[in-house]
């Protein structure tokens, strides 16, 4: 899950216009002292603005900021939005004007990725009010609520900051009303169907019969974390009861009505959309969609580029699956029913701690230890989604940890959408070893030994991240055919869960075509149905539900498919510069060591003598 998590674009919201011109003004420092205070400047100017991100990116903030006090949530305003688009264009300038030759090495290739990400964020400026923060598939009001419940309590001062943010809480979702209103004055709200659900989804996720009860999920993890803390000494026992008492204070009286609030205020906006279609339905959505693909994959090829990557890969998953099918066998399924059946059974792992324990010593050929990066492997834990949110979020999803420590690694995954163990096992690979959890600390790690500031941390780059994870995934499933052999699982069996990965790379693949047919060629309801027809998705429901959920989540399938196609081109690339030197091993040893980046700085990195 993204951390950094308000309104887009990030940068603009996060740096503020006085700091840059403050920071333009000390022309005679050497280019690397320069370079690494104005980064320093940007990294500690973002989070402190952000307080739940900070929380979620520093465990100690103290060597780099004092946070705000009394710590909030962030609010939106236009007027705000706009200074810090001034900001960002003297951030910019600054940064122009540092010459890179005179860098190191690690700074200057943190430079080329600094003004790559904000020129790209600068190019989003001029689209006011095409993002949607409250999506009824991964919004705001969702994501909020799951970062709050794992809102760690280090320090009784960490507990007080929690209670403080849910004080905060109906300024902020106020502010998102006032976002939506200004959406809607502009013709750009969501459609009446999407405006229902949300409205419906702020009554169940604060449901006040389960707050009334004091079963709700931010309370019965408020008290886990809160008898934790006491049992570390980090909080009196006598003091217990009277924060309990402030959390459902808190939770009755404030967030309740803040998310009852803000589900009234989207009813009388419901029927403002103007528009069932996607972005290329709007006046300049072709462009921002442009932007979106770029700023989510950081791949820098066009969308006409990317269709026919995305087709030739689709081409040519289905001539794998052509040949791992028997006679007889379907080529693309039809009922769910069917598909359920072909699932793969006798998988030897049932436990999540198993697969996890199994995947680590799998890859140990194929990946560098975490200890190579400085650290023992972390503990992690999996936890299973609350009951009120598992119809709203991911089949699974992985938190980062604090870039300072690394020690407590969570692993959420929602029961409702993960079917069977061999499923379970590479959405374990996905989130956790080779994937998220691995890649995010085995990174951090390594950037934490080479560079004195951590200003990378706060760029994301989803195409990287989520395309490493695709891609571990991806060998998963041959980790899981070698364990199935070695506890005498049939080969029929083994060949089942081969299937199983092409099946999914034909869906995500085929997901992403539609998203760029829906959102930048302009493909209607019935036009996906159609698509989705000859794969096998004939029920109108599941097609109308494949099409609102592309619809409202814009370039995400993309972030996954066409990243993990990237790092497949970057691979290919690497056996050519490399030669009888390559190994998979130095492969992955190089991204990681490069970290989240887009993938021309990864390219032009890979071929420079750097790599």
């Amino acid at each position: 899950m993204k951390k950094s998590f308000f309104l887009l674009p990030a940068a603009l919201l996060l740096f503020a216009a006085a700091s840059v011109l403050f920071l333009l003004s000390r022309a005679k420092e050497s280019d690397t002292v320069r370079f690494r205070r104005i980064a320093q400047e940007y990294f500690t100017s973002s989070l402190s603005r952000d307080c739940l991100s900070l929380h979620y990116t520093l465990a100690d903030p103290t060597p780099w900021l004092q946070p705000v006090s009394p710590a909030c949530l962030p609010v939106y305003s236009r007027s705000s939005q706009k200074a810090a688009a001034a900001g960002l264009e003297n951030l910019l300038r600054a940064l122009e004007q540092i010459r890179p030759e005179k860098l190191e090495k690690r700074d200057r290739y943190t430079l080329s990725l600094l003004l790559s990400y904000l020129k790209n964020e600068e190019d989003g400026v001029r689209f006011a009010y095409y993002d949607e923060p409250l999506s009824p598939d991964s919004g705001l009001h969702i994501q909020l609520p799951v970062l709050l419940a794992e809102y760690t309590f280090r320090t009784v001062e960490d507990l007080q900051t929690y209670l403080q943010l849910l004080d905060s809480l109906p300024a902020c979702l106020e502010s998102l009303a006032r976002y939506e209103r200004e959406k809607a004055a502009a013709g750009l709200f969501m459609p009446h169907a999407d405006a229902a659900l949300v409205v419906e989804q702020c009554g169940r996720i604060m449901d006040s019969g389960l707050l009334d009860s004091e079963k709700h999920f931010l309370q019965t993890t408020f008290r886990e974390r809160l008898q934790e803390l006491a049992d570390a000494g980090g909080v009196e026992e006598e003091r217990i009861p009277y924060y309990m008492s402030e959390n459902d204070r808190l939770l009755t009286t404030l967030a309740a009505p803040a998310y009852e609030a803000l589900g009234d205020e989207i009813f009388l906006l419901s029927d403002s959309g103007v528009n069932e279609g996607g972005l290329s339905c709007y006046p300049d959505g072709k462009a921002y969609y442009s932007f979106l693909l770029t700023a989510s994959t950081g791949s820098a090829r066009t969308p006409e580029e990317i269709s026919v990557l995305l087709s030739d890969s689709l081409s040519q998953t289905m001539e794998e699956l052509k040949a791992l099918l028997s006679e007889g066998d379907s080529l693309t399924g039809s009922a769910q029913a069917d598909r359920d059946a072909a699932l793969p059974s006798g998988f030897p792992l049932q436990e999540p701690a198993q697969m996890l324990e199994d995947l680590q010593l799998r890859m140990a050929d194929d990946f560098p230890s975490i200890s190579v990066f400085g650290s023992r492997p972390p503990a992690c834990q999996v936890k299973t989604v609350a009951p009120q949110l598992t119809g709203y979020t991911s089949p699974a999803f992985y938190l980062t940890s604090p870039i300072d420590d690394p020690s407590r690694q969570v692993i959420y995954i929602n029961p409702s959408s993960v079917r069977g163990d061999l499923e379970l096992y590479t959405t374990l690979a996905h989130e956790g070893y080779p994937g998220h959890l691995y890649q995010t600390v085995c990174s951090q790690l390594y950037e934490n030994s080479v560079s004195s500031c951590p200003v990378r941390s706060i760029l994301y780059y989803g195409g990287y991240t989520e395309g490493w994870a695709y891609y571990t995934e991806n060998m998963a499933y041959d980790y899981a055919v070698s364990l199935m052999a070695e506890h005498g699982v049939s080969e029929a069996e083994q060949r089942k869960a081969l299937i199983r990965r092409c099946e999914r790379n034909l869906q995500i693949c085929l997901y992403s075509i539609l998203d760029l047919s829906i959102h930048y060629y302009g493909a209607g309801r019935e036009d996906a149905a159609r698509a989705l027809s000859s794969f096998g998705i004939t029920d109108p429901d599941t097609a109308d539900a494949v099409f609102d959920h592309i619809r409202r989540e814009p370039a995400s399938y993309p972030k996954y498919y066409l990243g993990y196609l990237e790092i497949l081109a970057l691979k290919d690339r690497a056996r050519q510069l490399w030669g009888k030197k390559y190994t998979d091993l130095r492969f992955h040893t190089f991204l990681l060591q490069a970290g989240p980046s887009d993938f021309a700085s990864l390219e032009a990195l890979l071929c420079s003598d750097e790599a």
